[in-house]
């Protein structure tokens, strides 16, 4: 047996050794059982060790991942601008990132029943095109390690924080930081081996170095901030921007629309690398997006000329006269002075759903979130939970037939969103049975008092800006109710 063979063995443990071959290469297998095993694997092993990361909160967090930068200095010199290269020199260096994700880690989740495509896939760079090498059905920890060998296939694992607590707690963390959907992948791949061709990405990308070492070429973007994903031929990238060996316990970070490939270099047994990705359709033509129908729904409530009729036969004949684009441009520069001037309100409704509809729900060890503490009362002292797991819109009633244009206000939490289809695509229930199951419907009139609870770390419940001590009473058991309030 080579080895490379050995090496990796002693890596994924002596179940490997158990792997049922085919027939004709079982004695050269059995007969490299025996070859010894450098040194630097020792330190590849599962430890106790304590992770380098700090979760005190969001911020510190993001920082620990980062340091020695701060965020100050990373967001004004490098976030959408240009890639960042953290080495971490020292003894601890190659620990740094040591509890997130080890080869090792693969037979235990084999074990949780997961499916090629869906979570797991085997992919091969050939001649500058992606090779996908997957079977069918349950993924089994023998196949994955022979491709690994045989194929030299990388193992992609889609979604890894669904099995791994602490990817779990550190993605959760991110959202709250970036405010935004915060998506992983694991990559392992052997030695002198490419998993994918090059290529951009809609997404913000930090690259955490697990095991081993990995060669990055990167190149300058055709397309800055790429808002989708695309593959670029060799001979369009012209040559690379950065040359870059990411070792154990370094951080790669590069914008949207990096172009960027991957190998792991001749001698070295493999790389794991752990790919966070966060800002998909986060730029401001999404918000725009999303928030100009309102504005210009509100434009045409109070301004007649914006609901007189467009012409006649307009949409059978030509739209592009010069007095059709006067008309809307002079509707354009309504909407933008009204917004401009504070007129109109700002409301990211889609967005926001969005964002907290798919988001990880909060780091914990309880299956289900249980109101906890006593039950409010009248003269308490209360705080909001989970701020950062709400959001507050202001929408038309879902309630009744009639099509009823009365505001109300929702609160919308995710505490009951499910880690195990986090930014898998899975189908939503509906909206309006999604509002009633994650969230709560008040009576604009409440707006303010749901604001007051929100802006205040403490509030006496008598201070609410509420008419009635009912009214008071009934918002602060409602979000007690979904675990989202506190009795100081």
């Amino acid at each position: 047996m080579s080895s490379w063979v050995s090496l990796l063995v002693h890596a994924t443990g002596d179940y490997f050794k158990q792997i049922q071959m085919p027939k004709k290469s079982q004695n050269k297998r059995r007969g490299g059982d025996e070859e010894a095993v450098p040194p630097k694997w020792s330190k590849d092993a599962h430890t106790d060790e304590a992770s380098s990361l700090c979760f005190q909160s969001p911020k510190d967090l993001f920082e620990s991942l980062i340091q020695p930068l701060k965020s100050e200095q990373f967001f004004s010199e490098f976030w959408e601008k240009k890639p960042l290269h953290l080495q971490r020199f020292g003894s601890d260096g190659p620990s740094f990132y040591h509890t997130l994700f080890q080869l090792s880690d693969l037979e235990s989740l084999c074990s949780e029943g997961l499916e090629y495509y869906r979570d797991v896939n085997l992919v091969r760079c050939v001649n500058g095109k992606k090779k996908v090498l997957n079977k069918k059905g349950k993924v089994k920890h023998g196949a994955l390690t022979t491709n690994l060998i045989r194929n030299k296939a990388s193992i992609q694992f889609h979604q890894p924080q669904r099995f791994k607590d602490e990817l779990w707690k550190i993605q959760e963390k991110l959202e709250c930081f970036f405010g935004a959907l915060v998506g992983s992948n694991i990559y392992i791949t052997p030695e002198d081996s490419q998993a994918l061709p090059a290529h951009y990405d809609d997404v913000e990308v930090f690259i955490l170095q697990l095991e081993g070492e990995k060669h990055w070429r990167l190149y300058n973007p055709t397309v800055p901030l790429a808002a989708e994903y695309s593959i670029e031929s060799e001979q369009k990238i012209g040559r690379p921007t950065h040359d870059i060996i990411l070792k154990m316990g370094d951080l790669l970070y590069f914008p949207r629309g990096t172009i960027h490939q991957a190998e792991t270099p001749p001698g070295v047994v493999h790389s794991t690398h752990l790919t966070l990705s966060t800002y998909q359709r986060m730029a401001w033509g999404d918000l725009l997006l999303d928030t100009f129908p309102s504005f210009l729904f509100d434009c045409c409530r109070t301004k007649v000329h914006l609901r007189e009729g467009i012409p006649r036969r307009f949409l059978l004949e030509s739209s592009e006269s010069l007095e059709t684009r006067r008309q809307l441009a002079a509707t354009l520069r309504i909407v933008a002075e009204k917004m401009e001037s504070g007129m109109l309100e700002i409301r990211s409704t889609h967005m926001k759903k969005d964002f907290i509809m798919n988001r990880l729900p909060p780091y914990c060890q309880q299956q289900h979130l249980t109101p906890s503490g006593p039950i409010p009362a009248l003269e308490d002292t209360v705080s909001l939970c989970f701020k950062d797991h709400m959001i507050i819109t202001v929408e038309a009633s879902q309630q009744g037939t009639d099509q009823s244009t009365e505001l109300v206000v929702f609160v919308l939490h995710s505490l009951k969103n499910s880690r195990k289809s986090h930014m898998m695509g899975e189908v939503q229930i509906e909206e309006v049975d999604w509002k009633i199951s994650k969230g709560l419907q008040f009576p604009l009139s409440h707006l303010q008092a749901v604001q007051q609870l929100q802006d205040a770390e403490l509030l006496p419940l008598k201070q609410l800006k509420l008419p009635t001590d009912v009214a008071k009473l009934n918002l602060a058991l409602a979000l007690w109710s979904e675990s989202l309030l506190h009795v100081i």
